[in-house]
């Protein structure tokens, strides 16, 4: 970086959006990805510079960044070619919720606000931790999370906890340390026979349809289907690994886990 806090960063996925605004930072952004919209007014005041794997190199050139965030070796493409033009990048990988409140905390220390970073973590540990011991009026619903229908690929790491923080238990938690999408792909007989009480789906971006859900062969006898307990949850707050799940995403879990005892 040429200074120290960095004055001009370019964020290429949306978690490192919503903290540095949660941080009172959001001045020192100057370019954003595509998919960040929280909070709202990042769409008016920011310029979209990226996909998730896709970048527009030269437009984040013109920015003339001090640091550009990114995320996951998805993004490694992107990351090479700003490291070859001479550009600072500092690339996350946090998979769990342990990493996202380290992450917060990082980036808090790499733009000079480590107290206030601090603060926010911690402020989202105490959320968690009330969140966990909440009583529950029944016993633990077993879950299974769709993060896509083709292939079918469940939950990453930090939404296998959530539903845990939450009061249920993962239909498939095998498969919550596996960090790439096709490691946790999963045949539609296992989801089947591990018979979720609740379905959850979150497809990327793309809108969930329950029907085609429902109508998988041999799914009308899974509880969840059976009892019409099948939720979407947007991707903008459960699948980015960020403030936004520990908060709106994790609420959303705990309504579909418990609404219809309340």
């Amino acid at each position: 970086m040429r200074d120290f806090p960095p004055r001009r960063i370019v964020c290429l996925t949306e978690e490192t959006v919503e903290t540095l605004y949660l941080l009172g930072e959001q001045d020192r952004i100057v370019g954003v990805s595509g998919y960040a919209v929280r909070p709202p007014q990042v769409r008016r005041e920011k310029p979209r510079v990226s996909a998730f794997i896709s970048a527009d190199i030269p437009k984040i050139l013109a920015l003339d960044p001090d640091l550009v965030l990114a995320f996951s070796d998805l993004q490694a493409n992107i990351v090479a070619d700003l490291v070859r033009a001479g550009v600072a990048v500092h690339v996350f990988n946090q998979r769990d919720v342990a990493g996202i409140l380290a992450m917060i905390r990082t980036l808090g220390a790499m733009v000079g606000a480590a107290d206030r970073a601090g603060g926010l973590a911690q402020s989202l540990e105490q959320r968690l931790a009330a969140i966990a011991a909440a009583p529950h009026p029944g016993p633990p619903p077993k879950v299974y999370f769709e993060e896509w229908d083709d292939p079918l690929i469940s939950g990453i790491g930090w939404v296998s906890e959530l539903i845990e923080i939450a009061g249920g238990t993962d239909a498939l938690p095998h498969l919550r340390t596996h960090k790439a999408a096709k490691d946790r792909i999963v045949a539609p007989d296992a989801v089947r026979e591990a018979m979720p009480d609740v379905i959850l789906a979150s497809w990327c971006g793309k809108k969930v349809v329950p029907d085609r859900i429902r109508q998988r062969p041999g799914w009308r006898d899974i509880p969840a289907v059976r009892n019409d307990r099948i939720v979407e949850i947007k991707s903008s707050i459960i699948l980015q690994p960020g403030p936004a799940a520990l908060t709106d995403g994790l609420d959303a879990i705990v309504k579909a886990l418990w609404a219809r005892h309340l």
